[in-house]
């Protein structure tokens, strides 16, 4: 499958609880952090729970 990079552009400060829990199961630590996962429907579903806070690179 293909790889995709995730940026990480906004903070989680305000955020629900489920979405302070996906960006942390998407890897992310600190704010402008890139993180790399395949491109499972998972994956993709986290990605547009967050798609807000997030900006995807290819």
């Amino acid at each position: 499958m293909a790889t995709i990079k995730v940026k990480q552009v906004k903070s989680a400060i305000g955020r629900t609880k489920t979405q302070k829990r996906t960006l942390e199961a998407l890897g992310f630590r600190k704010l402008h952090q890139v993180v790399e996962h395949e491109a499972t429907p998972a994956i993709l579903g986290m990605i547009a729970t967050v798609a807000h806070l997030v900006e995807v690179q290819k």
